[in-house]
Order: structure tokens, then sequence, then C-alpha cells
């Protein structure tokens, strides 16, 4: 039980709100302890104080914009295929649920970020990284379009721009999926829902290039790291 008689769910809504606005750091954090805000244990209690203890520490800290004219548009999308399983209840259907992760950088600029439990179960590492990939791209497609809008409607550029999007993923089987002209067995059972993004690619609006899972920013959204893992992508995120 626990000890202290704070709120808790009013705790993670003001946790949710900095997480979406300034400490992208924090989400994965905050996402897995706003789980259990129906009926919060102990150990929900003291990762919330660990959380705050954090933000106590960093308070002087925010995401340092320092832009770079060489990088365009950027996705890093990651999935983590079934992290709950190892230490969650086994009967319980959401310990096998995969959570997706995203961050979307413009001149190297965090612009929008997520991360989020995947609704269904995916069945293998590929499946859920293709998953994360499609959702993430539901944030990406409608941000060129407004792009897009925004030079047509200001008019002062003399050369219209060609918007596209790098996307980063580390995992080489979903991003030869994403490529494949054809459905296979394997994944046909996705194909409706999940290949709505094929034809951005055929035309490398979207442009999916492989990155080294050490280097992959959305690995930070989607589960515990060690600190020298969390420092160097915080690092890359946020500039401190």
């Amino acid at each position: 039980e626990r000890k202290c008689k704070w709120n808790y769910r009013q705790a993670i809504g003001m946790l949710t709100y900095l997480q979406n606005t300034t400490r992208p750091d924090i989400s994965m954090a905050v996402h897995q302890c706003a789980r259990f805000s129906i009926d919060p244990k102990l150990l929900h209690e003291r990762a919330v104080k660990r959380i705050v203890r954090y933000l106590k520490k960093t308070r002087d800290k925010g995401i340092i914009m320092t832009p770079n004219k060489e990088k365009g548009i950027q996705c890093f999308v990651d999935a983590d295929f079934a992290g709950g399983w190892k230490d969650g209840d086994h009967n319980a259907p959401e310990s096998v649920l995969s959570r997706t992760g995203y961050v979307i950088m413009y001149a190297g600029c965090p612009i929008t970020w997520g991360g989020k439990m995947q609704t269904e179960i995916a069945l293998s590492t590929t499946e859920s990284e293709y998953i994360a990939l499609s959702t993430a791209m539901r944030e990406v497609i409608p941000f060129l379009n407004l792009m897009k809008e925004i030079a047509d409607i200001f008019g002062l550029l003399t050369r219209k721009p060609v918007f596209r999007c790098t996307v980063w993923e580390d995992n080489e089987s979903c991003i030869t999926v994403a490529k494949s002209p054809k459905f296979t067995p394997r994944t046909k059972h996705i194909a409706i829902k999940y290949h709505h993004f094929r034809r951005f690619v055929s035309d490398e609006t979207l442009i999916i290039k492989s990155i080294d899972t050490a280097e992959q920013i959305a690995d930070i959204f989607t589960k515990p790291l060690t600190k020298k893992s969390f420092c160097h992508l915080r690092q890359k995120l946020m500039g401190w």
C-alpha cells in the first residue's frame, strides 16, 4: 500500500504536460506510471517521486534548439517488442504489448514526439517495428503537407522546395517490408491497416534509412535505458 496520500493522478497530469512540452526525456517513465493511475501501489508512488527528483535536479534544463541548415525533416522511430513480458504479469494480455516511440525533427530540432503502447499484439520484432513505423508516418505525412501549404501560402521562395522526410529505423527486416512492392504471407494480416504510407516510400517522399541502435534517438521513448545510453540519446534529442 502507498505511504503518502497525495493525488497520484494529478501528479501524472502535471508530468504529462511537461513531457509533452519541454521534457521529452521523461516521456517513457511518465507514460509507464500513468498506466497505473486507477489503482497506484507503493512502487508506482516511488517511481513518480524519482521522476520528480530528476526534474528538480535538472530544473534549469529544457530543449536547447540548435538549428542545422544541412538537416531537413527527419523522423526517428523505434519499437520495444513485448518489453513488459519479462517483469510483468504473464497472465495479463497487456504484458505482451509492444511500445512505439518516435520523434520528428526539423533542422535537427525536435518538433513533435510520442510514445505509447501498441493496441494489438505483434507476433515478431519486425511486426512491432513496422507498426511503430506506420504510427509515426501518421504524424510525418500531415507535417509534410503542412510544410507544403506554408510554402504555397506565403510565396516568399523563388524556387519551390521539395519536401521529403528521412526516416531512421534500426530494424533491417522492417525496412525491407516497408520497401517491398508486394505483400508476403507473414505480413498480409497487417496489410490493410499498416500499408497506408507505401506510396510515399515509392515516390521517395519518405526515405527510410538504417541506423545503429545505439544512435536511435527514439529508443529513449520505448524502454528504460542505462545511464550511459540515456545521457547519450538525451544529448542528441535535447542538446544537453
